[in-house]
């Protein structure tokens, strides 16, 4: 019986035509891979809107439909160069830009009393060292941001730990394509290596439980 893997990805935002991050994982959709100590497993992708509030609805939604063991939530992160495993989600929004419906909250609480902060279930320094033996620029990120991205972060960590306690979940930043950063001085990735690095971490993913000992920090 195969096991599934939700992934899902942003729809564009900040006056941006294209989000990476649904490109991936609408180009993982459908694919079954053949794992070490599992059944196959199947990758289920979902579109998120880019929108605080309903993008935490639209992701349980999706989780009570799709039943996955492994929720893998992706954003864009522009200027980085590097794929980028979220280590922490905060229990704070505080919006530079407005999100798709115009809210741009200020020093807001993602979930009212809820806890300072969650840590990603899954073994992201793994992930890193694997990416990076195919040759995919990758490291750890010590912080989403205060966007919606974090947001979504946060609010999959706590229906985790509060509702579907037997999934595992994280948050990966990935870069702007080469189309998007067309007369602008900031790094990209190809769509092929964020897609092959994309497997790569949800392979990973559901292969191990346990990270590396490795240093994933960073001075500030």
């Amino acid at each position: 019986m195969e096991k599934r893997v939700l992934v899902t990805g942003f729809e564009p935002f900040g006056g941006e035509t294209v989000n990476p991050a649904l490109e991936v994982v609408e180009a993982l959709a459908g694919r079954v891979l053949d794992v070490d100590g599992s059944d196959p497993v199947q990758i289920v992708a979902a579109r998120i809107p880019t929108v605080f509030g309903t993008s935490i609805a639209v992701l349980e939604k999706e989780i009570e439909r799709i039943s996955p063991f492994v929720v893998l939530c992706v954003g864009q992160a522009g200027g980085r160069h590097h794929i980028t495993p979220e280590r922490v989600a905060i229990n704070v929004d505080d919006a530079r830009i407005p999100d798709n419906a115009g809210n741009a909250p200020v020093d807001a609480p993602v979930v009212p009393g809820g806890t300072v902060g969650y840590l990603s279930d899954l073994p992201i320094k793994r992930m890193v060292r694997a990416m990076q033996d195919v040759g995919i620029p990758s490291s750890v990120s010590n912080s989403a941001g205060t966007f919606v991205c974090n947001h979504l972060f946060y609010g999959l960590m706590h229906l985790l730990k509060t509702k579907y306690t037997r999934v595992r979940g994280g948050f990966i930043h990935i870069p702007f394509l080469p189309s998007q950063v067309v007369g602008r001085e900031l790094p990209s990735m190809n769509l092929t290596d964020m897609v092959r690095g994309l497997e790569v971490c949800v392979r990973v993913a559901v292969e191990h439980t346990l990270d590396l000992p490795l240093s994933g920090g960073k001075e500030c």
